[in-house]
């Protein structure tokens, strides 16, 4: 399917886990992706530079066949590099300015923004298309992540008038709580590919938003 401008739609935001098998990674995504998540992040902190751009080769096909825009997380030059749908950045990871003109109109940009609203007023001046906040429950991805309130959900949205993401330890049982708070996107990675039947999960993420 040939590439068009991303279309940012609520429900799951599927983030991919630190595997290095990238058969195996390949190999489960179609199924996920049938459950027509809102977005996939790119996102693996046990691979090298290489492996990175194998793994995003395999991957970004697959979004396209199935409409799902691909972002990158934390590499604004991968993203660039590979024609992704866009790219994921925190706090240090660059200026959000710069990775907006970078970018272009036409690719997305999100910011996370932990549970600090000085970085989601810059991110939001910097044209990020969606704000990401949390950990908002205990995260086993992020241990030491700061806990952000539910409330700043609601008032990031009604603020900055774009989508907002709840980032962190988000399970299919928590998530009505944040989908209630506000959120727009549900950052999910080990509940979706830990549990035994990951199509099925993300399918169930995905009718909070019917």
């Amino acid at each position: 399917m040939a590439k068009t401008d991303p279309v940012l739609r609520r429900g799951l935001y599927l983030v991919t886990p630190d595997w290095t098998d990238t058969g195996r990674l390949v190999a489960m995504l179609p199924a996920l992706l049938a459950t027509r998540p809102a977005l996939l992040q790119y996102r693996n902190k046990l691979a090298d530079a290489a492996l990175r751009r194998v793994q995003v080769a395999g991957l970004l096909p697959l979004c396209r066949a199935a409409g799902v825009p691909l972002v990158i997380n934390d590499d604004l030059a991968l993203a660039l590099e590979c024609g992704a749908d866009g790219v994921h950045l925190g706090r240090d990871d660059g200026d959000l300015a710069a990775a907006r003109a970078a970018l272009g109109p036409h690719r997305l940009l999100g910011v996370s923004c932990y549970a600090e609203w000085p970085r989601a007023e810059a991110a939001a001046a910097a044209g990020a298309d969606y704000l990401a906040f949390g950990a908002m429950f205990p995260s086993s991805t992020k241990p030491s992540a700061p806990p952000a309130p539910l409330a700043l959900l609601g008032r990031a949205k009604a603020a900055f008038g774009r989508p907002v993401a709840a980032i962190g330890g988000i399970t299919v049982d928590n998530a009505p709580l944040l989908r209630a708070a506000g959120a727009d996107l549900l950052a999910v990675i080990s509940d979706v590919f830990s549990a035994p039947d990951p199509a099925a999960r993300a399918a169930a993420y995905g009718r909070l938003f019917d």
